[in-house]
């Protein structure tokens, strides 16, 4: 416990730099909007469980020091850049289509046919664990917050306390956008929304493309 307490002011501001950083538009917290006030809460909310699952596997992944693994690999670390890319490119592509269609059942963050609670879960999964810069952004959180060679429990007081944050804002997320007004807000501008999406989606996937890692 000592250990965390002389490491207090740097844990408090490592937490504030992922506050910044979770909050911040992005694929993950794109794909929970579009979601949410497409396809409703529970399944706003089972995205947002899928993209927290993928946050809490690459904490661990840096936590245990795999990232300095897959930066010795860097080859891996480019085909999953491109892999991440072209989801998103997909993604971008589906809004992009309902977007351009006029009725108003279409739903651009949704499949055509009915997705399982499981299937929109990996789905979200997929979108986080697809981000290589994702892992780097926790080495990053890691090394701010804590000296080389702090104590277990104070680690476990940093990541844990970032992805409780991080939980409770993709959730937040999934609630926001799927209330009455958000749902019949959508409805009433989908065609521009979906379009608005698509760019967006399409931005992410430049970014990521044409990333350094």
């Amino acid at each position: 416990m000592q250990d965390v307490l002389n490491n207090l002011p740097q844990i408090m501001a490592a937490y504030m730099v992922y506050l910044v950083a979770v909050l911040s538009p992005g694929p993950a917290n794109l794909a929970i909007i579009g979601t949410s006030i497409s396809q409703g809460r529970r399944a706003g909310m089972t995205i947002a469980a899928g993209v927290f699952a993928g946050s809490f596997t690459w904490a661990m992944s840096a936590a245990l020091g795999l990232a300095a693994l897959l930066n010795t690999y860097a080859s891996l670390l480019e085909i999953l850049k491109i892999v991440g890319a072209l989801y998103l490119m997909y993604l971008g592509y589906k809004a992009l289509r309902s977007a351009m269609r006029k009725d108003e059942t279409s739903i651009g963050f949704g499949p055509a046919a009915p997705q399982t609670a499981w299937q929109t879960f990996l789905r979200g999964y997929g979108i986080h664990l697809t981000n290589p810069k994702a892992i780097f952004g926790w080495v990053s959180f890691i090394s701010l917050g804590l000296p080389t060679g702090a104590s277990l429990e104070a680690v476990a007081i940093l990541v844990g306390g970032c992805l409780l944050t991080g939980f409770t804002t993709f959730m937040t997320y999934a609630i926001l956008f799927s209330t009455p007004a958000a749902l019949k807000g959508y409805k009433a501008a989908r065609r521009w929304i979906d379009g608005i999406m698509a760019l967006l989606f399409g931005a992410a996937a430049f970014k990521l493309m044409t990333a350094r890692l």
